[in-house]
């Protein structure tokens, strides 16, 4: 069987480093190993006016700007083909039949809807489409047949209701027209869900407590030098503890061996540095500003590449544009077949 994958992010704003270790990193891993037939980036701008539908403007000028940060963090246009959602009307015609699939219980099931919801706070206004997320992210997925879904253990029920929606159709209408994706879970677990900067949440848009990979030198320094860390290590000469530590975690994300030689050669390893710390004698201070070297060379490559970038935005519209078209073909390929299963590609009736 061919090896399709499919993945994306809602365009809310601009890409920071949580999106970078819990799924850039993982797509730059299979764009580069190659070992796939098509591969598939979705700028879902239709899925982010669930929630947005009184902010056009923010969700249309962030197309974009993700776009921008896919391109400067590595994603290669050749090898991927990044579209907008909105720009596949396929998809909402797909959708529509399956909504027809779809009780309203099972959909009030989804735990990662309900999630979702507690997060947003909608009260007794929840918009219809937000509800029907997961059925919109079950055509975005089978439309393109594809089979190799990377996600977090967040999203795990939502290609479970993925695969019971193509086993519902399949079986209504008597034939295998659509495939079963399957989950893609990351290998590297501690980077799935990082933490924002202020310690209490995930790395939010909406939360403010992220240093995006577009930000400036200035701008990294001081999200990271007012970092959360232990608020009981106020002196100095105080033990710290490191589990908790935003500093912490993200050293032990980015940090690698060779950093101590540059930035700190008085520690081998981040271990030692560790060991110090829970001691005391080593200050917050201290521990930050190596971190903050360490993003520096991290971030400053992506940052370069995209002002070069930002130089020829037409560019950009462009592959966007030519992407989706050849999207769109795709998922009119899929929805053809399976109207013809449904009986209702009347058009053929004239032919």
């Amino acid at each position: 069987m061919k090896k399709i994958i499919l993945t994306g992010d809602r365009p809310t704003g601009n890409l920071h480093i949580g999106h970078y270790v819990g799924s850039i990193a993982n797509r730059l891993k299979l764009q580069n190993e190659g070992d796939f037939d098509k591969f598939y980036i979705m700028i879902a701008d239709t899925q982010a006016l669930t929630d947005n539908a009184n902010k056009v403007d923010k969700v249309k000028n962030n197309i974009v700007q993700v776009a921008l940060d896919y391109l400067a963090a590595g994603i290669d246009p050749k090898k991927v083909n990044i579209f907008i959602q909105s720009q596949v009307p396929e998809l909402a015609e797909i959708m529509m039949y399956f909504m027809n699939l779809v009780t309203v219980s099972r959909v009030n099931r989804n735990p990662t809807v309900k999630e979702e919801l507690k997060q947003r706070d909608f009260s007794n206004s929840i918009p219809v489409g937000f509800m029907c997320y997961p059925i919109s992210q079950a055509a975005d997925i089978l439309a393109f047949n594809a089979n190799c879904i990377p996600v977090g253990d967040d999203q795990l029920p939502m290609i479970e209701q993925a695969r019971e929606i193509a086993k519902s159709f399949n079986n209504t209408y008597g034939k295998e027209i659509l495939v079963y994706p399957e989950a893609l879970l990351s290998n590297n677990k501690a980077c799935v869900r990082l933490v924002g900067t202020d310690g209490k949440i995930k790395m939010s848009k909406s939360a403010g407590n992220c240093i995006y990979l577009k930000d400036e030198p200035e701008e990294i320094k001081q999200k990271i030098m007012n970092a959360y860390t232990d608020p009981n290590h106020i002196k100095v000469s105080d033990p710290g503890k490191v589990e908790g530590n935003v500093v912490f975690t993200y050293l032990d994300v980015f940090c690698k061996e060779e950093h101590f030689a540059r930035f700190l050669p008085e520690y081998k390893n981040l271990d030692e540095l560790k060991a110090h710390y829970k001691k005391g004698g080593l200050g917050d201070v201290k521990i930050k500003l190596f971190l903050n070297e360490i993003m520096q060379e991290f971030l400053r490559p992506i940052r370069e590449r995209r002002k070069e970038l930002e130089k020829n935005i037409d560019e950009i519209y462009k592959m966007l544009f030519e992407n989706s078209k050849k999207a769109s073909e795709v998922a009119h390929g899929t929805l053809e077949k399976m109207k013809d299963a449904m009986g209702i590609n009347y058009h053929k009736f004239l032919s």
